[in-house]
């Protein structure tokens, strides 16, 4: 998994109901865009995660507006 500044994070629900996380990449703080990242999420929270299977990088670059 490879980020850049920007991208966002998505960690998806992992029971029925709960939604999805979604934060965007202040920081890459790995080698090459490798994790961990630090993360800033739409409740204003911002924390460092390494993400684990049930995360997905959604690519500034890719992303439709």
């Amino acid at each position: 998994m490879r980020a850049t500044e920007g991208d966002q994070l998505v960690q998806h629900g992992r029971v029925v109901g709960q939604h999805d996380k979604v934060g965007e990449i202040v920081e890459v703080l790995g080698p090459k865009g490798d994790p961990p990242y630090r993360v800033r999420f739409e409740d204003g929270h911002e924390g460092v995660c390494s993400p684990g299977p049930d995360t997905e990088i959604r690519h500034k670059a890719t992303r439709q507006h």
